[in-house]
């Protein structure tokens, strides 16, 4: 039998709930100061752990202290500053694409809209979300490998798409969860419901997850 949305809303309330109670400390695992690192933090964690990026960031936080430094530095070094992160070609010059234009447009600040954030080489929805929940404390929903995985497991969701998936989300969760799910759900998925191995003899969803493996 198909679920209905109402029983659907009722059920992510409920995950909110056991999720709290799990996670309670959940935060961004990327290590920051100000909107600027956090842009380039969250460009570097593409296809990188979040701890790999916060060694690299540790040195690089020191070297580049603002978007000027980013945006007129010298390519090739920025690129072999980053290179342990992966793709660190195409991440320097999205790095200094998007802090070029926040220098030109922005006067050094970070936009905090999605419409100018998405405008900024390399910045897609993921990133700018990351930086309106995360910075600016805009209500907003993060969709990384986690939540498309778990919400999927969950029947929350049935798409892979992260825009789509973003969208039928804000539709079942209390908007006051939105930036705080996102960081519960990658610890979740971090801990048990691991993709290759998922603990469903351990989690604290089982009883609300429709893909139980028994």
């Amino acid at each position: 039998m198909r679920e209905s949305k109402a029983r659907k809303i009722e059920r992510a309330a409920e995950v909110v709930k056991l999720l709290y109670n799990e996670y309670p400390n959940a935060k961004c695992s990327l290590h920051y100061n100000n909107a600027q690192e956090l842009l380039v933090a969250t460009i570097l964690s593409a296809q990188c752990t979040d701890h790999r990026v916060n060694i690299v960031t540790k040195d690089l936080f020191r070297k580049y202290t603002s978007a000027k430094d980013y945006a007129y530095c010298d390519i090739k070094t920025l690129s072999e500053d980053i290179h342990s992160c992966g793709y660190h070609n195409q991440k320097a010059r999205s790095i200094q694409g998007s802090s070029l234009m926040i220098v030109e447009e922005y006067h050094g600040h970070v936009p905090d809209t999605m419409e100018a954030l998405i405008k900024l080489p390399g910045v897609g929805r993921k990133t700018a979300n990351c930086i309106l929940g995360e910075y600016y404390g805009f209500p907003s929903v993060v969709i990384d490998t986690h939540m498309v995985r778990i919400m999927n497991l969950l029947d929350f969701t049935k798409s892979k798409d992260p825009k789509k998936i973003e969208l039928e989300l804000m539709e079942l969760f209390p908007e006051k969860d939105w930036v705080k799910l996102t960081h519960m759900v990658i610890d979740h998925g971090r801990a048990v419901c691991i993709a290759r191995r998922p603990q469903c003899n351990t989690c604290t969803l089982s009883d609300l997850c429709p893909s139980v493996i028994n």
